[in-house]
């Protein structure tokens, strides 16, 4: 299966969150229909024709485009679906951009899922991030798309302006309530030309450390993929144009927060088990993970970040070995065996 990205940043949005500078984002500079179809034939040299393959409309908030633009974008993807080079196409728009007229539009053009800029589920936070919707229009907006067939993604934020620990998990509940099929987690960044650059450099915005992301995005994970959403996406993606010399100004970026996320809910998971485990250990005994190949990178942590966790707070070090088991197991085994 293949994504096919067609970016139309900022389209169709009057707004200007606090956080947005949606060109750097997206690493795109027009919504122009010439300017899709020469991302298309770009990203086509190297797809195979596939019913399993999905046309995406990425940046901007596709329905609040002028209808006769969404018309003329979804033919461009019309064409790929008649030659049977996709079988479906999923866009993302804001969740008051959500309106029965577009949904009969986007039913006829072969749309299967709708993705929502939500970020929170807090109309605090909302407020302050001046994003321009409610989490009342959010609710409503998921219902219209189940009556008319779609499926939903959500995607949200960690680290907003007023957001505290207590409102993320709040939002977390309540997307779980909501049950979309999948979900994207972004932790919030300080991209140069927003008006969060200006808050601060006023000092009136502190961003979440690296630490403190990691941990959020972890709780968000579990709790998601524990009620059967699938998170498709941690992290902004590190294309050039974000990570150009001066673009992130300030906040936890890393190229590899997914996995560092993934380490962490694994690290939590496994933690409560050595601990049970260290109290019994014999002299002649040390503790032993075994974990799947698959498992194995993000059981040590980068840089193995976990294992050294576990030395620290055990007294001992735990060895991670990769086994032919299909779930994680904590054992104790006599030295030598591991050795």
């Amino acid at each position: 299966m293949a994504i096919i990205p067609i970016f139309i940043p900022h389209a169709g949005c009057p707004h200007q969150c606090v956080f947005c500078n949606q060109k750097t984002i997206s690493g795109q500079k027009s919504a122009a229909v010439v300017e899709a179809r020469r991302q298309l034939e770009r990203w086509l040299q190297w797809v195979s024709p596939s019913l399993e393959n999905e046309a995406a409309f990425y940046g901007g908030s596709f329905t609040g485009l002028d209808l006769a633009l969404q018309e003329e974008l979804l033919g461009l993807t019309d064409e790929l679906l008649a030659q049977g080079v996709i079988g479906s196409v999923r866009l993302s728009t804001r969740p008051d951009y959500i309106q029965p007229q577009v949904l009969q539009l986007l039913q006829r053009h072969g749309v299967r899922l709708v993705e929502l800029g939500v970020q929170s589920l807090d109309n605090v936070v909302l407020e302050a991030a001046e994003r321009g919707h409610t989490a009342e229009q959010v609710a409503r907006a998921v219902q219209l798309l189940r009556e008319y067939g779609f499926q939903v993604g959500l995607q949200l934020m960690v680290g907003l302006p007023r957001q505290t620990r207590t409102s993320m998990e709040a939002t977390v509940a309540q997307v779980v309530a909501l049950r979309p099929e999948l979900a994207r987690i972004y932790p919030l960044l300080v991209i140069k030309g927003t008006p969060l650059e200006q808050s601060y450099r006023r000092g009136e915005f502190i961003p979440l450390t690296l630490e403190e992301a990691v941990g959020q995005a972890a709780y968000m994970y579990a709790e998601l993929t524990q009620a059967g959403i699938r998170v498709i996406r941690i992290g902004l993606q590190p294309d050039e144009e974000l990570c150009a010399a001066g673009n992130i100004i300030a906040g936890p970026f890393h190229p590899a927060m997914g996995e560092l996320v993934k380490a962490r809910v694994l690290r939590e998971e496994l933690t409560p088990r050595l601990v049970e485990l260290s109290r019994q250990l014999a002299a002649d005994e040390v503790l032993t993970v075994l974990c799947p190949p698959r498992l194995l990178s993000k059981v040590r942590g980068q840089k193995s970040a976990n294992v050294e966790y576990w030395e620290q707070l055990l007294g001992s070090r735990p060895v991670v070995k990769q086994a032919l088991v299909e779930k994680l197991q904590v054992l104790r085994l006599p030295r030598n065996a591991v050795m």
